[in-house]
């Protein structure tokens, strides 16, 4: 599932469009393998009677379960988060079956940390926590080239039109005394 072009207004710019690092689908995969193994040797070592059957049967459901809890839904919601930045905001969008998405505009950006475990550093993978104004948060984990991400992250917040301050401009008061500014 590819993130929609129609979120993006017409003047904006993907420069980044990213999911969780590969390394998190590892896990799921493993359990699905684990999962069609165990089936596959319930149905060879249980007997061809009734009761092997039975016992195929429990065996099924149970490694249908794990199967699909532990290995496919993961693989669902891996697939199905997108970090996108662009030059206006960063979009974050995840759920299997109901959709979240929030969006962080750059120039509300406060703070981005960067944390990496030693695991983390092998892979290039971090978790990035950007922080904006008005105690909102975003935390992405797993991404993918964590240090060049951060980097682009900075570069685009520095290029970011910064808020225009409402106040309306101070007229200056005319002068009193007699160098007065003649008044239009």
């Amino acid at each position: 599932m590819a993130f929609p072009a129609e979120v993006l207004s017409e003047q904006e710019e993907v420069v980044l469009h990213l999911r969780p690092h590969g390394r998190s689908v590892a896990g799921p995969v493993l359990v699905l393998l684990l999962t069609l193994a165990a089936l596959v040797m319930a149905w060879v070592l249980l007997p061809d009677n009734e009761g092997g059957r039975i016992g195929l049967g429990l065996v099924a459901a149970i490694m249908l379960y794990h199967g699909v809890r532990y290995g496919a839904y993961p693989l669902a919601q891996w697939r199905s988060t997108h970090y996108v930045l662009t030059d206006e905001r960063i979009l974050l969008q995840e759920g299997v079956f109901a959709r979240e998405r929030r969006d962080l505009p750059l120039n509300r950006v406060n703070d981005h940390a960067l944390t990496q475990s030693l695991l983390d550093r092998i892979f290039g993978t971090g978790t990035l926590v950007i922080d904006s104004i008005g105690e909102q948060s975003a935390r992405l984990t797993g991404v993918p080239h964590a240090q060049r991400v951060q980097t682009t992250l900075y570069e685009l917040i520095e290029l970011s039109p910064q808020e225009e301050d409402e106040e309306e401009p101070e007229t200056p008061e005319p002068r009193r005394g007699p160098f007065r500014r003649p008044v239009s």
